[in-house]
């Protein structure tokens, strides 16, 4: 017999050193994006609807307070019945004024401070060629609008409620009220230079304050009278035709 052949296996061995793997390139780090830097707006920011509301309840607060300081006095008015004016809780404001000593005090002080603002709007409003007996009108003319307008009770209580104020309070109104009557002073003297005004200067300034200021307690729009009419009739009485 013949002897058998011997039989190959039908798996080739492995060899000894596998070949390597060609390494896959890494991919490089991607570069973080810049931070996108938003510009601030320029001017001052906008209110938020809670810190306009806040304002709108302390001009209501100062607004109520005033009509009833005139009306019933300051010692006669509580804080329950300022809030109850502005439709608040008894407690709200003292929110806004630390006592209401401090609510007098910013009814005064913030309704001269309009005043006077809007006074120089009236005077800047004229034309630069305005006669000295113009600009005395349109001081007269506005004075009328800031006692007896729509806004006006804070001239009444500073003048009925001076003794309420501290020492300290009446200075700082002092200087306000000063201001605003200072306006008046070149307009008077460049009347007197013309011989068209009836007193010296700072007499006349006073005397034609307390006149105006006067009217507050006789005036009535309801006899058919204007403000307009009445700056013309007063201006008449201050100066010679």
């Amino acid at each position: 017999m013949d002897s058998p052949m011997p039989r190959t296996s039908a798996i080739a061995p492995a060899p000894k050193n596998p070949p390597a793997r060609p390494r896959s390139k890494a991919a490089p780090n991607p570069t973080p994006a810049e931070p996108t830097l938003t510009r601030r707006p320029r001017g001052r920011p906008r209110k938020t609807a809670e810190e306009l509301d806040d304002g709108n309840r302390r001009r209501k607060l100062m607004d109520g307070a005033a009509k009833l300081f005139r009306t019933q006095g300051f010692a006669a008015t509580s804080t329950r019945d300022i809030a109850a004016a502005a439709g608040m809780h008894s407690g709200s404001p003292f929110y806004h004024f630390e006592s209401k000593s401090a609510l007098l005090y910013a009814v005064m002080s913030e309704g001269m401070t309009m005043a006077t603002q809007s006074q120089q709007q009236a005077l800047d409003a004229l034309p630069a060629t305005a006669a000295a007996r113009e600009q005395l009108h349109t001081l007269i003319r506005h004075h009328f609008e800031i006692l007896l307008g729509p806004r006006s009770s804070f001239i009444p209580v500073m003048l009925y409620e001076w003794r309420s104020l501290t020492p300290a309070q009446r200075k700082g109104i002092a200087r306000i009220k000063d201001s605003y009557e200072a306006t008046w002073m070149p307009v008077l003297e460049a009347l007197a230079q013309q011989g068209a005004l009836q007193a010296e200067p700072g007499v006349a300034r006073l005397f034609i304050f307390g006149a105006l200021n006067w009217a507050v307690q006789w005036f009535s729009p309801k006899k058919g009278k204007s403000l307009d009419a009445l700056t013309d009739e007063a201006l008449a009485l201050f100066i010679r035709q």
